[in-house]
């Protein structure tokens, strides 16, 4: 309970997006039938005529943890300290990338309520490729001191990182990964995503808080109760329709970065298709202005490799300040969940139970 109560204290009023926005002037209720994507990347096989796309099902990726061996010692005892005093608050980056990038493996190590880092430590590093049955270790890596490593897909060295190349000779293929990267010292772990994907790829990209869960700030009492927070009827069922069609999920949250297992953990329980999930890189997440900056920046990192979402959903200005910046189009493709962008033009809607039908009607969506 004091874990809790403490996490809460960091991020309470700092997690949220702006607050929940509710307008009634401008809405259209979400119920008018949505356009086909502008520029579709291909019909679907019941079209007339064209190339016939196959749309991209996820795998389950739900094998079961790989067998670590014996714990190592620690190489500091400040680490076995910390270690035994502290719960495991470890983390992993998930990542889109394009064949022939760099492939990195990312990861923050640190414990208790304070998030205290342990530095020059080994993490194992293993992968289930193509969310198979088999793992395979690719290496032994050590985390990092304070400002060690250079910046690598937007996340900076802040100590208590790994910063591991996926050798050449084991590189990724198109598709979805999963790794899991374990601490030598007492086999506590963290997962991470990396989908490779190709030129173009249809993506969809959603907030969490409030457009998902119940409300702005449904995840703080869950965290305190040890709960997870509910998610908005049908929300998770036409976001499963949207992803069906061929758009690969993309969570971006404004939430502090030690909630990033939990929130794949509120996916998951609720049946939310899988994606990938990022989190800003503090502590203490960010709110308005520096929500905008945050989501924004996440969109052009991904938009550098030819990927720009065809659909934004959101529920604050923040959302549509960052989608419009996003350039995500045409404007009834940004979708946001009982608030007016009366800024930018986007589409409200007030159920998600009224998209599924648009939804099911769309074509097929291909690279």
């Amino acid at each position: 309970m004091l874990r809790r109560a403490v996490l809460i204290a960091l991020v309470v009023g700092c997690g949220s997006e702006g607050g929940l926005v509710v307008s009634d002037g401008g809405a259209d209720g979400g119920k008018d039938a949505l356009p086909a994507q502008d520029g579709s990347p291909g019909p679907d096989a019941s079209s007339d005529g064209g190339t016939t796309c196959t749309p991209y099902a996820p795998p389950k990726c739900d094998a079961a943890p790989p067998d670590p061996g014996p714990k190592r010692s620690f190489r500091h005892t400040s680490s076995s300290i910390t270690a035994a005093t502290g719960f495991a608050n470890h983390r992993g980056r998930d990542l889109f990338l394009r064949v022939g990038d760099p492939q990195w493996v990312l990861g923050k190590f640190a414990y208790g309520v304070l998030d205290d880092d342990i530095k020059d430590e080994d993490v194992d590093v293993w992968l289930l490729r193509d969310c198979g049955t088999q793992w395979e270790k690719l290496g032994t890596t050590v985390t990092t001191l304070d400002n060690q490593h250079a910046t690598v897909e937007g996340v900076a060295d802040t100590g208590g990182r790994i910063y591991f190349t996926i050798p050449t000779n084991k590189a990724l293929g198109l598709g979805r990964h999963r790794l899991r990267l374990v601490v030598g010292g007492d086999l506590s772990a963290t997962e991470m995503f990396i989908e490779v994907v190709p030129a173009k790829m249809p993506i969809f990209v959603s907030d969490v808080d409030g457009t998902l869960t119940t409300s702005e700030n449904a995840e703080f009492p869950a965290l305190l109760t040890g709960t997870l927070p509910d998610a908005h009827p049908d929300a998770a069922a036409a976001l499963r329709t949207l992803a069906s069609k061929g758009y690969r999920p993309f969570y971006v949250t404004a939430r502090p970065e030690f909630l990033v297992q939990r929130t794949r953990e509120f996916l998951d329980t609720n049946a939310f298709p899988p994606g990938l999930v990022h989190t800003t890189l503090t502590l203490t997440g960010a709110t308005g202005a520096a929500a905008v900056t945050y989501k924004t920046d996440e969109l052009a990192m991904i938009a550098a490799r030819g990927l720009v979402p065809s659909w934004g959903i959101g529920n604050t200005a923040s959302d549509a300040d960052a989608y419009d910046n996003a350039k995500i189009q045409p404007l009834d493709h940004r979708l946001f969940f009982q608030f007016t962008d009366t800024v930018h033009g986007g589409k409200r809607i007030d159920s998600y139970t009224d998209l599924i039908g648009p939804f099911s009607g769309l074509p097929g969506a291909c690279p």
